[in-house]
């Protein structure tokens, strides 16, 4: 049932708990004011864009998400996806995307898919997060060196022509090496002592983000040099020749709805699963990181409604894709925060600067969100966890490293799917590794297994022989098994298959019991079944194969079994 955490919440609501959620919605919407702007610039669209996703996506995932503490926004997660949206389909298109997206979100949610997406391999989301981090910090290294790429001539790379300034990885870092004689020097400069400071702040002060503090003293010191010494640099409202940038409103847009045309819907679709599988995958994860801090629990399913309904209200009015944004989430409850009404005063927040101080924005130097952008993608890199990966197993590495350079070289969504396929392919290849179909009489003769396991004592009749299964028996293992059915010889007229350690069978394991019964027929060898469990027998049942193998055959432990090839065998 859909139930948003603020309404749970707020039974009991005191006081002194809306002093706690008030001061860390503040400090949050305060971190989360140049983050924004940051993720808006670096995926190609006004930075008023950013402020709009924070405040009303941030709003409705407080108000309807699932989590006590989720704090919602737009993150560096979706840069790659709307740089490459707005770069083919402009404004319009990212926010059908993004409505499409959040449609699908709150359908995850209704049909109960929020526990699915938490089985996505950590590797996985290890690699793309890495990649994403590498394509951020990619693109801002124009800024960051203060760069002029000259696109007044179409350039020619890898042999398509270029306009303005590529989406894709490659070709962005060509135009960059090509464009490195136009560096400056006083971008340059500004960029590297913000990032220094920001490094360093972290260091010694925890409660004020660097990267709010750095853009104030940024925007200062530049607006200082610019008048008193002509030194000028990029602004977000305007290049250093003086040529408009980004203009930024002072109050939030007027509602539109997007293009809803059927070729429009078509084109987008794959785009708009991505960022559905996405917003769900860094929601749930931010959720879960949060429930690890506090002790509580969210609902997932909910927590994927209210995601839907923040995608589907944020491209109204002009915002990008939203999802919970792990650091600002554990901001707030760093800062006290307790129920979802610290997201509210966060979003509030923000809606108040933008009102009263929003053109001040205008001033804040491109260098500057540079350095503020590399540092968020060093945190997003996960270095301690790759380096765990790679001392790990080498399918693990390997999945990680495909998905990576697929991020970061072609797509994301394709990244997840090759990622996901690497990943169940190693899975399968690891239980078919670890299943065994032995010869027990055989295990008793050779000693195997002796020193760990001992092998209990079958009282086996003459003509009787006892097969192990052991793990699944599934499409993976068939050939095992088949492999130790033909080993029977026609010296035996009973075959017992134990399957006290096979928790699964599916389609293919049926296939090869069928064909195993039709090879003992011609042998003259029945087939008795011992210490099945309930998902086998349930699927032998569905399948009729509990009446061809004979329900007389079927025991659940081997006592009876082997009483059962006795009477077969007459003995």
């Amino acid at each position: 049932m859909f139930k948003p955490q603020l309404i749970t919440s707020l039974k009991g609501y005191n006081g002194r708990t809306f002093v706690s959620d008030l001061i860390a919605g503040l400090i949050v919407g305060i971190v989360a004011l140049p983050l924004a702007i940051a993720f808006a610039i670096a995926s190609g669209v006004n930075p008023a864009a950013g402020l709009f996703t924070a405040i009303i996506a941030g709003f409705c995932i407080s108000a309807f998400g699932g989590s006590t503490v989720q704090i919602g926004g737009p993150t560096g997660a979706f840069a790659v996806i709307v740089y490459g949206v707005v770069a083919q389909f402009g404004l319009s298109g990212l926010a059908t995307a993004t409505v499409m997206a959040g449609i699908l979100l709150i359908l995850l949610g209704a049909f109960k898919m929020g526990g699915l997406v938490k089985f996505i391999p950590y590797t996985i989301v290890t690699g793309f997060t890495a990649g994403i981090a590498v394509t951020i910090a990619a693109g801002q290294i124009g800024d960051f060196f203060g760069l002029s790429p000259d696109f007044s001539v179409p350039m020619r790379i890898l042999g398509e022509e270029y306009t303005k300034m590529p989406g894709d990885f490659l070709p962005k870092i060509i135009v960059y090496i090509k464009s490195a004689s136009t560096i400056n020097v006083y971008s340059f400069v500004m960029a590297a002592v913000c990032l220094v400071f920001i490094f360093a702040w972290s260091k010694f002060i925890k409660k004020i983000p660097g990267s709010f503090v750095v853009l104030i003293l940024a925007t200062v010191t530049a607006l200082l040099l610019d008048r008193f010494c002509g030194l000028k640099t990029d602004s977000i409202g305007s290049f250093a020749d003086g040529s408009p940038h980004f203009a930024i409103p002072d109050a939030l847009p007027t509602p539109r709805l997007p293009d809803f045309s059927l070729g429009t819907i078509r084109q987008l679709f794959p785009t708009a699963v991505s960022i559905a599988v996405l917003a769900a995958i860094e929601s749930l994860l931010s959720a879960v990181v949060a429930d690890g801090m506090t002790g509580a629990k969210h609902d997932s399913n909910t927590e994927l409604i209210g995601q839907g309904i923040a995608n589907i209200v944020s491209p109204l009015f002009g915002g990008i894709p939203a999802t919970g944004a792990i650091a600002r989430t554990a901001t707030n409850i760093k800062n006290g925060g307790k129920t979802p009404v610290a997201g509210i005063v966060h979003s509030l927040t923000l809606l108040l600067i933008l009102l009263f101080f929003g053109k001040y924005a205008a001033y804040i130097p491109m260098a500057a969100l540079a350095a503020v952008l590399i540092n968020v993608a060093w945190n997003m890199a996960g270095f301690p966890a790759i380096r765990s990966l790679i001392k790990g197993q080498k399918s693990d590495t390997l999945v990680f490293a495909v998905t990576f350079l697929i991020t970061v070289f072609v797509d994301l969504t394709m990244a997840i799917e090759v990622g996901l396929g690497l990943a169940a392919f190693f899975f399968i290849k690891k239980m078919i590794d670890l299943s065994e179909v032995q010869n027990k009489r055989e295990a008793l003769t050779s000693g195997l297994h002796a020193a760990d396991m001992p092998e209990e004592k079958l009282d086996l009749p003459k003509g009787a022989m006892v097969y192990e299964i052991e793990g699944p028996l599934f499409f993976g293992t068939v050939r095992k098994f088949e492999v130790a059915v033909e080993k029977a010889g026609l010296d035996y007229k009973v075959l017992i298959l134990r399957m006290r350690n096979t928790i699964y069978l599916d389609a293919g394991g049926i296939r090869a019991l069928e064909q195993a019964q039709a090879a003992c027929s011609r042998k003259g060898i029945t087939i008795v079944i011992s210490g099945i469990h309930t998902q086998p027998y349930m699927l032998l049942e569905k399948t009729g194969m509990a009446d061809r193998l004979g329900r007389e055959n079927i025991y659940d432990h081997i006592s009876g079994a082997l009483e059962r090839a006795r009477a077969l065998l007459g003995s």
